[in-house]
């Protein structure tokens, strides 16, 4: 080997020579001085401008029902369904799940309609969900019967007398007021 046949390991970069044309050309990579170089410049997004074109829907979405009070899936079980069901069985949201009617919503029972559709012939007991008109008179004529759950008053039978007591008491107060008020 000679001197002249020799490589460095690493050839010799030179440093890049910015603002001399090729990559770093024009602004030499101090970007512009137009609307970028003034206070209180910004560019407007185009995905902003499709954003406020949409129509909007106000409120609490379009059915506030279930928007703003979400109850849960209901699921919905026909009157022929029932005829898998025994002689004075128990219909319930537990008894439709277990006979693979319906199926568990995240480990629990979903609230449960029985509709009308269809015939039934076996007279059950039906507890614990909410029955249409129809499918009620065709339960009932089969020999079955529906339960319907009670729900708690939101007030006393008491406490209903007391405010409609405080009702009257101000309704004499102001017809008292307007008789002294014409003497």
């Amino acid at each position: 080997m000679q001197i002249h046949e020799i490589k460095r390991e690493h050839p010799l970069k030179k440093s890049k020579l910015v603002g001399r044309g090729g990559t770093r050309g024009k602004t030499s990579g101090h970007g512009g001085k137009g609307q970028t170089a003034r206070a209180g410049h910004r560019v407007r997004p185009a995905m902003r401008d499709i954003i406020k074109k949409l129509p909007k829907l106000r409120g609490h979405g379009k059915n506030r029902s279930e928007s703003v009070f979400y109850r849960g899936p209901e699921a919905v079980v026909n009157v022929s369904a029932l005829n898998i069901f025994k002689a004075n069985e128990v219909v319930n949201p537990t008894s439709l799940v277990a006979k693979g009617l319906i199926g568990a919503v995240f480990g629990k029972h979903p609230k449960v309609k029985i509709l009308g559709t269809g015939e039934i012939t076996v007279a059950v007991k039906v507890e614990e969900c909410t029955v249409s008109g129809s499918a009620k008179t065709k339960i009932e004529a089969v020999g079955g019967s529906v339960t319907l759950s009670i729900k708690a008053k939101p007030q006393s039978d008491e406490q209903l007398k007391k405010i409609a007591d405080k009702k009257t008491a101000k309704a004499d107060k102001k017809t008292k007021s307007k008789g002294k008020g014409k003497k």
